[in-house]
């Protein structure tokens, strides 16, 4: 029996039209840690909110994604995506030449901004906060600013949260100075810090804000220039797989528009006020 050509071209097409509307109408899932607050965190009712969130459900909705959150530790998040847990990680991360051995970035959507945070009781000589520090230019004024922080801190207890670019600094520049403490949450870090168990803590700025503005907060202080560049990357982006060229392509392209718009600086203008930069 001949079958028309026309027919067998038509049903073809039917069969690819299918397969396109069934793979858009996947869920793409997004993990987050929901222990950093205020880029992520968990609401009472066990839902994830934050910075990441709202940024990631304006990406959604613009890229025409359907996307859920699920919160996963720290330590494992980028493994968890590589074996296909969950499609995408916003999740306050940074971009960096080791992660991206590893997994594929987003273009960044924030820049961060890295301080050492000490316990006012500890007696350091004084050290301007407004200054800045640029690993990534290595000038001679960065260099001395370094030396300088690191002769400042010799010695002393410093808590980072493990598996970060901060803990990744403190070893790689400051261990052979100061005591490095890993922490597996910030809140844990700053409980110590808090306590007097460490003499200070390195995190992003937007991280300590909180801190700082709490009660708690108002036995610690700024020490030191803000850090950027080097080991803490270009900005924060979306953590993708690396054969997953389509969804980031999407995602740059979502990225793109909510930055042109304004609902990027909408959200980061709720969650951190005008202390974050976004790109």
């Amino acid at each position: 029996m001949n079958i028309p050509k026309i027919t067998v071209f038509t049903v073809v097409l039917s069969i690819l039209a299918g397969m396109a509307k069934a793979e858009d109408a996947k869920t793409i899932r997004i993990a987050t840690e929901g222990a950093f607050p205020p880029w992520n965190s968990v609401d009472a009712s066990g839902e994830p909110v934050g910075f990441d969130i709202d940024v990631g459900v304006a990406l959604c909705v613009r890229a025409n994604l359907k996307c859920e959150f699920v919160t996963q530790a720290w330590d494992g998040i980028i493994p968890a995506l590589t074996v296909g847990k969950y499609d995408a990680i916003m999740a306050g991360m940074s971009i960096t030449e080791k992660r991206k051995q590893i997994i594929s970035f987003s273009e960044p959507y924030a820049l961060t901004s890295n301080y050492f945070v000490v316990s006012k009781a500890v007696d350091l000589p004084t050290m301007e906060s407004a200054s800045k520090l640029d690993l990534t230019t290595k000038t001679d004024a960065s260099k001395r600013v370094l030396a300088d922080l690191k002769e400042n801190l010799k010695g002393r207890s410093i808590g980072v949260q493990g598996s970060t670019n901060a803990e990744v600094f403190v070893r790689d520049y400051f261990g052979d100075a100061v005591e490095v403490r890993s922490y597996d949450k910030q809140d844990s870090l700053n409980l110590d810090l808090v306590a007097g168990r460490i003499d200070g803590g390195l995190a992003d700025f937007s991280v300590w804000k909180a801190f700082l503005e709490s009660n708690d907060g108002d036995s610690a202080q700024l020490y030191g220039p803000r850090i950027s560049g080097g080991v803490f990357g270009p900005g924060v982006g979306i953590g993708l797989r690396k054969d997953d060229a389509v969804l980031t392509e999407k995602f740059n392209g979502a990225i793109q528009a909510i930055s042109e718009d304004g609902t990027l600086k909408a959200i980061s203008l709720k969650w951190f006020g005008a202390d974050l930069v976004t790109r």
